[in-house]
């Protein structure tokens, strides 16, 4: 039993995973302002609609959705640390008396 057949034999929690991943993704990567409320919930009703698409693809054609997902999560935490970690170097380099 592989990680593909856990996924369609649990397809509540892989569609979650799958809507979480994806607004995750889009509130890192896409959202640059506040929406307000209703176009807010026009944004997450078709992130709904296209997470029950990937779970199709996920489920009957067997491709990686989630898993390729994650990963794309981990590489954005990686960023997001490198940045953290750049900012915090060079600011200890100019606090550093010469």
């Amino acid at each position: 039993m592989g990680l593909n057949d856990w996924f369609a034999d649990h397809l509540w929690v892989t569609y979650c995973l799958i809507f979480g991943f994806t607004a995750y993704v889009y509130n890192k990567v896409f959202r640059v302002r506040k929406l307000p409320i209703l176009k807010e919930l026009i944004v997450y009703l078709m992130i709904g609609a296209g997470s029950f698409m990937l779970l199709l693809f996920q489920v009957d054609a067997r491709l990686p959705i989630v898993p390729s997902l994650f990963v794309a999560i981990v590489m954005m935490l990686l960023y997001r640390g490198r940045v953290l970690y750049t900012s915090w170097r060079s600011k200890n380099q100019q606090d550093q008396p010469k």
